[in-house]
């Protein structure tokens, strides 16, 4: 296993990181059904090959963000037996559902029962945006974190981050932050935080964890047979998933990736890939073969969104970005389920055809006739 410094904290972590949003389930549907026994048997035979930096959250393995999931008291279970001491615990603060600043202290407090630990090693605000950081700077996070920090609760405090790359610098820079987690995969280089927002934080002394290197999955299964050509060009043979893994890996300003493993070939394959992913190890014959995959997703891009946001905000309440995102991801990985988790106020159903987003629009996208494709694709 490779580790790296995670940032100003020195700590060394392995490169690899378990995610444990996407525990395996029992037989059925229910997302709060975690088949313990595989879990576990996942979880602590990575951290006997080395890895030791284990990422849950208070919703994870829940039925919805607005409660408490499964996740936590599962890492609890596997982390038993002596495995507390081999890792570090990152988890976060819901920050959705904090209205006061004792809130705050309160689902503390609750996690670290949950967790059955004294300190949590990495603790993150989840899931900032803009809007909702001058919030809770407004109800006293700041102080928050400097009193957890202070009484030996968490030892680290981080943010992970879903808004613009504008919001992601203002965030960086407004608290002594050891740490951030971003999406980051080559399909989107420059999403959100993207690499502008990776070489910030890093040059910031942060240290960087990347989520969605796989992109839900995505770049690692039902791969199309014209991006599978393109790797089989390649002289080493890869998988999908490991070149997607070590095209994150190559970037120096990358500390730890996290991948939601929920079979023991996905741990068995990502570990081995985590012994060899140095930085900056891809040849330029490695990255042109990534570039040409790129472009190759790219082909199968239905709308030319490049999610600037110039058309918001809507009248009607309409995510435009978010809805044409969507609607080519469909087309260019399969499946629905990002589309399924925007709110009802902001899908392209509720767009009146005011024509005010395409006065705005530097790629002169006829919006209102995409949305309306959007809308025939995934309805109501």
């Amino acid at each position: 296993m490779l580790y790296r410094k995670f940032g100003k904290t020195n700590e060394m972590v392995s490169i690899l990181g378990f995610g444990c949003m996407r525990l395996p389930l029992l037989p059925g549907e229910d997302p709060t059904k975690i088949d313990e026994k595989k879990a576990i048997e996942l979880i602590r035979y990575a951290i006997d090959k080395g890895l030791n930096y284990i990422d849950t959250a208070y919703p994870y393995h829940s039925t919805g963000i607005f409660f408490k999931g499964q996740s936590e008291p599962l890492v609890a279970k596997a982390l038993a037996n002596g495995y507390r001491k081999k890792v570090k615990i990152a988890t976060k603060l819901p920050s959705w559902l904090i209205k006061t600043r004792e809130d705050m202290d309160r689902f503390l407090n609750e996690q670290l029962e949950r967790l059955t630990t004294d300190s949590i090693d990495f603790y993150l605000v989840h899931a900032l945006n803009g809007n909702l950081w001058k919030y809770l700077q407004g109800i006293g996070i700041i102080d928050f974190l400097d009193q957890a920090i202070k009484d030996g609760r968490i030892k680290y405090a981080g943010f992970s981050f879903h808004d613009r790359y504008e919001s992601f610098n203002k965030i960086v820079d407004a608290y002594d932050w050891s740490f951030c987690q971003i999406q980051y995969n080559y399909m989107d280089e420059n999403f959100q935080a993207g690499k502008n927002g990776l070489k910030y934080a890093a040059a910031k002394g942060l240290g960087v964890t990347v989520m969605g290197p796989l992109r839900g999955g995505k770049l690692a299964v039902q791969v199309p047979e014209s991006v599978q050509d393109i790797f089989n060009q390649a002289n080493i043979k890869r998988s999908p998933a490991d070149w997607a893994l070590r095209w994150v890996w190559n970037h120096e300003e990358v500390t730890v990736l996290l991948s939601g493993m929920n079979a023991m070939e996905q741990v068995v394959e990502n570990l081995k890939i985590a012994d060899e992913a140095e930085k900056n190890s891809l040849t330029k014959e490695d990255l042109a073969i990534v570039e040409k995959v790129k472009n190759a997703y790219k082909k199968r891009i239905k709308v030319p969104c490049t999610g600037c946001g110039y058309c918001m905000p809507c009248p009607s309440s309409v995510d435009i970005p978010t809805c044409f995102s969507c609607y080519n991801s469909y087309y260019m990985f399969g499946g629905e389920e990002n589309y399924a988790i925007l709110s009802k106020q902001k899908i392209a159903s509720n767009c009146v055809g005011c024509g005010k987003c395409e006065a705005h629009c530097p790629q002169f996208i006829k919006i209102r006739e995409e949305l309306e494709k959007v809308k025939a694709l995934f309805g109501k």
